[in-house]
């Protein structure tokens, strides 16, 4: 379903490289907002190094933000060593198709990582690349999404209770 992420995760650093890699992922896209860093530009402890650690075992990643905040992408960008991409209109695909070019893969080739279900999660599904979610780093953001996180939590509240399930 275009609403459901194929994995979740508590948050970036948790999430297992080892597995991307034997399901035949190659990309990574990230979010920036509440993904890397939080409301007040701060990244949370082992954020770096779960990138280095992609980065070593070969995967091709860049960063994908819908924010028009060139100061704060570029930032996040230049501290993990990342090409990056703004503006993306998430769940546009155009964006999307301007990461997949970047990394020079296919959609079944990559996993989009964010914490929104209605930019990331439906973007990547509906790009047919793996989409995976992160539980937002912080309680405070930006009205624009806040608005949005009840839905979401009933969204995911419905596919845990399926995963559980299956």
């Amino acid at each position: 379903m275009l609403l459901y992420p194929k994995f979740y995760y508590k948050n970036v650093q948790s999430i297992d490289l080892n597995m991307l890699y034997d399901i035949g992922i190659r990309g990574i896209i990230l979010d920036v907002d509440n993904t890397l860093i939080d409301y007040k530009k701060v990244m949370p402890d082992g954020i770096k190094e779960w990138v280095a650690e992609a980065k070593n075992k070969d995967f091709r990643i860049c960063i994908l933000s819908n924010s028009n905040n060139k100061e704060k992408v570029s930032k996040v960008a230049e501290i993990l060593h990342l090409e990056y991409i703004m503006c993306a209109a998430k769940p546009l695909k155009r964006g999307f198709k301007k990461a997949l070019k970047l990394l020079n893969l296919e959609p079944e080739e990559c996993v989009a990582i964010g914490d929104q279900v209605f930019t990331d999660v439906i973007g990547a599904n509906k790009m047919k690349i793996q989409s995976l979610y992160v539980e937002p780093i912080s309680k405070k953001e930006f009205w624009y999404t806040m608005w949005k996180r009840p839905i979401e939590t009933l969204i995911l509240n419905i596919y845990k209770k399926k995963v559980k399930e299956d």
